[in-house]
């Protein structure tokens, strides 16, 4: 039993320089895009599409504050209210709460509580009208940018995967070539689970991401992201408070463009 203490501290001091890394460069990243940076002339009016409160903290958050930082006007759209279990009020709420940690004003954010796209597991969210209901508010807040999940959308959830089709296909039909769409890559179990860890493969990979129209994003300011979650409080039970400290995506994100 001796090698335990060995290996526990060989995990701490891991993960204790994975931190350290972390915040250390997030402030200067080479892969860093210039259309979300401040050499860029002009700020960017970015669009974050998600299908429930609480998106924005469990997977966004390294995204949100990096825009933030930079001085880009975050919207937020969120397609339902998180109603699968009859708290559809009090979770719109949370979000609400949950994004003054992260300094969206509330006039930026449109939640959306339609018949058709409601929480769930086993509701199929219908692409066209979804895509109408999202270039509705590119046109609004007169998006350049927009961001949203991945074909798999990180946790598998198929509310996470309709959105992203309804980005796609939205893009593919009537998007203007202008506006840029991104997605939220999805990793392998391991490393997504692997905390701030996950971050070492991908500096590695790092400067080969440009020319793959691929961007790391680090959160410079990860206890921010615990704190946003846990303004989610109807959600905030113990393997959702475990998830945040254990997933990569509290740390970094790594956004591919669609095309």
């Amino acid at each position: 039993m001796g090698w335990i203490w060995p290996c526990v501290a060989l995990i701490l001091s891991i993960w204790v320089a994975s931190v350290w890394r972390i915040t250390s460069l997030s402030s200067r990243l080479p892969s860093k895009p210039l259309f979300l940076s401040s050499r860029s002339e002009k700020r960017k009016n970015v669009l974050l599409v998600m299908a429930h409160p609480d998106d924005e903290s469990m997977f966004f958050s390294p995204t949100v504050m990096y825009l933030a930082s930079e001085g880009h006007r975050i919207h937020l759209l969120c397609i339902s209210v998180g109603n699968a279990d009859g708290l559809g009020s009090t979770r719109k709420q949370e979000l609400y709460h949950a994004c003054t940690i992260f300094e969206i004003p509330r006039e930026q954010i449109q939640i959306l509580d339609h018949q058709n796209f409601q929480d769930g597991f086993h509701n199929k969210w219908e692409h066209n009208l979804l895509g109408q209901l999202i270039n509705d508010s590119i046109a609004i807040w007169n998006i350049d940018t927009v961001i949203t999940f991945d074909k798999y959308g990180v946790s598998g959830h198929p509310n996470h995967r309709d959105v992203h089709h309804a980005v796609r296909k939205l893009m593919h039909e009537s998007l203007p070539r202008e506006i840029e769409p991104w997605e939220l890559i999805s990793m392998s179990i391991f490393r997504k689970y692997s905390g701030p860890a996950s971050v070492w493969p991908s500096l590695l990979c790092s400067s080969s991401y440009q020319k793959r129209d691929v961007l790391l994003l680090l959160n410079s300011n990860p206890y921010k992201s615990y704190h946003a979650m846990a303004k989610h409080k109807s959600q905030w039970v113990w393997f959702r408070k475990l998830f945040v400290v254990f997933s990569s995506y509290t740390y970094m994100n790594i956004l591919h463009k669609i095309s």
